[in-house]
């Protein structure tokens, strides 16, 4: 019997395409699978969103 994806509330992350090319961590993709099995922006080619920086998120 085949399963098929899980349903997520979220929609998945929108990489940007053209610094993604050439990544060997995504291999073009623009995100990655972590091991719970979600999609998250590769963190060796993608830009951390604007308004976010390391000190905001240590705060949380």
């Amino acid at each position: 019997m085949a399963y098929g994806a899980h349903r997520s509330p979220q929609l998945p992350p929108r990489p940007d395409l053209d610094p993604a090319r050439d990544c060997e961590q995504c291999l073009g993709w623009g995100t990655v699978v972590t091991r719970d099995g979600h999609h998250e922006l590769c963190p060796a080619c993608q830009p951390e969103p604007r308004g976010t920086t390391e000190s905001e998120d240590a705060a949380s």
